[in-house]
């Protein structure tokens, strides 16, 4: 049984990259990995338009709950071999924001870049809630 699903990036080479190594570790099949690129009916499944799903990494726990960011890369590691140790680190010594804020910047930067020559059919503006970071 799949305890999160993960909506992430799969035309990006870095998040590719990044989500092969999490799927090798993956052992257990916890997680269901959902290229965005790809399952656009997943996402609206979920509730996510493309737009805010290209902007930053979001999961879906188990209960329906959507998580982004830093957060949702501490759901991921919490269930993998290896990460376990570094969700509860940056948990306890209360890093998640400080290092999502950084990580906010460098996917508003990804974001830009990968859309910038018209490869990435989502050019709806970033949302206007404010909120670029943590659950929504």
């Amino acid at each position: 049984m799949t305890e999160l699903t993960t909506f992430y990036d799969g035309g990006c080479p870095l998040c590719s990259r990044e989500i092969a190594h999490y799927r090798r570790l993956d052992g257990g099949k916890r997680i269901h990995w959902v290229d965005i690129t790809t399952a656009p009916e997943m996402l609206a499944a979920a509730g996510l338009d493309p737009a805010t799903a290209m902007r930053r990494l979001h999961v879906q726990d188990a209960t329906g709950r959507m998580i982004r960011g830093v957060p949702a890369f501490v759901a991921i590691w919490r269930r993998l071999p290896g990460y376990r140790l570094l969700a509860t680190v940056v948990t306890a010594l209360r890093l998640t924001g400080p290092l999502d804020w950084g990580y906010a910047r460098f996917a508003d930067w990804r974001f830009r870049r990968r859309c910038q020559d018209g490869t990435c059919a989502i050019d709806a503006p970033p949302p206007q809630d404010g909120l670029h970071h943590g659950e929504s």
